[in-house]
């Protein structure tokens, strides 16, 4: 019989209530002060509706939610001082896989929680962790996907179909163009917006185990990512006349305001995009990268997966939080506010809007962000913009080798 996550957070809470009293973990009002992480912005509003939601069910917790500017660094200090949240919803990424191996996250190898979750969901996390520690220490929970966000009602006065192949995507550019318009608008001042096309390019150009790859000496950036960066310098002659001057968010109300053609980001866009016109007909498609169809993939991965700290005193509160999350009404409410996708079985994102992307899915036509992959620290998106800028694309491609080699060196 599998060992229950539950018993064993149970008895860790009467242990430290035996040994505290009745004063351990609690208010003054005899509630349970539960501290919750988020790595996000967007879905503020979301969490906060959950919580409250969360709370009026369980009146002993209070819920202390923290989504701080920077929050990957601030979580980096948070180890650092050994302060670490007893909840944490964050992304799949080089982060977590960091925090894996720390040995600072709760194990749900013998949870019942992980029966919730879509196994290559799993897979793909254990990946970050790597071979050199066994374990589950984070239940994926939401996934995203990057897109290439287009305006309905300009596609179909400029007679534009959705394309298939790189050659045919250069040509809807070209044509948007011509006929004045902005073809793609940038927001490229947030160097992070330029992760979406070199993570677009390189999952498929670059392939899905370039990371092992690069790690073991096999490849390199100079070597699997010329035509990846060629493709880059490309897209941005399709941009406006302030690629580098206008933010992420200013780029949302722009877009929902008719400018542009199409808008390269992922699907957590979407409800921003809406916020500003709610009227606004928006479709999505892969990125084609190649002019090879069956080779084009969907980027897709973890957004959001839950985590509990290994030392916390409340780890039969944290369960009731994550149980509550895992609920498949919990779980399709987050979608459906946050336009993403599910990693719990049984819960599917059914948005029109979406459809341009569905076959992915249902096909398996997925690879993932090649920067979940990436050493953490490592600045990829500061040096991309740098690039981006200067154009000199072999000094971007030694320099992403270079401190790539720098991070892993330490």
């Amino acid at each position: 019989m599998r060992k229950k996550w539950t018993i064993f957070a149970a008895g860790i809470a009467l242990s430290a209530s035996i040994l505290a009293g009745c004063s351990s973990g609690e208010n003054e009002d005899g509630k349970t002060t539960l501290t919750l992480f988020s790595n996000k912005s967007e879905n503020i509003n979301t969490y906060k509706g959950l919580i409250e939601e969360f709370e009026s069910e369980n009146p002993d917790i209070n819920v202390k939610f923290d989504s701080p500017p920077e929050a990957e660094t601030v979580l980096r200090t948070k180890l650092i001082k050994n302060d670490i949240p007893d909840v944490m919803l964050i992304a799949g990424n080089a982060t977590y896989g960091e925090l894996g191996r720390a040995g600072v996250l709760e194990d749900f190898s013998d949870s019942d929680l992980i029966d919730s979750v879509q196994p290559s969901y799993l897979e793909m996390i254990d990946r970050l962790v790597g071979p050199e520690k066994d374990g589950v220490y984070g239940l994926p929970y939401a996934t995203n996907a990057n897109t290439v966000i287009y305006n309905k009602q300009k596609f179909e006065e400029l007679g534009l179909q959705v394309p298939k192949t790189w050659d045919e995507f250069i040509s809807v550019l070209e044509k948007s163009k011509e006929a004045g318009e902005i073809p793609i608008y940038f927001t490229l001042k947030d160097a992070w917006t330029g992760m979406i096309s070199l993570n677009s390019l390189g999952g498929v150009l670059a392939g899905e185990e370039f990371a092992q790859e690069k790690s073991s000496g096999k490849t390199s950036f100079v070597k699997s990512y010329d035509e990846v960066a060629n493709k880059l310098l490309t897209l941005t002659e399709y941009g406006h006349d302030d690629n580098f001057g206008t933010a992420y968010g200013d780029g949302n109300n722009a877009f929902a305001n008719g400018e542009g053609v199409m808008y390269i980001q992922g699907n957590w866009a979407i409800p921003e995009i809406l916020k500003a016109n709610p009227d606004m007909e928006l479709g999505v498609f892969p990125m084609p990268v190649t002019n090879d169809f069956e080779k084009n993939k969907l980027i897709s991965g973890v957004d959001v997966l839950l985590s509990v700290s290994k030392d916390s005193e409340h780890k039969e509160e944290a369960e009731r939080f994550l149980q509550f999350m895992l609920e498949k009404e919990t779980a399709k409410k987050y979608i459906d506010e946050q336009k993403a996708f599910s990693a719990i079985d049984g819960v599917y994102q059914e948005d029109p809007v979406f459809e341009g992307i569905k076959e992915n899915f249902e096909q398996d036509k997925i690879t993932s962000f090649q920067d979940h992959y990436y050493p953490a620290g490592m600045g990829a998106e500061n040096i991309l913009q740098e690039f981006l800028i200067s154009k000199k694309k072999d000094a971007f491609l030694k320099k992403m080798d270079r401190e790539w080699e720098k991070v892993e060196d330490r």
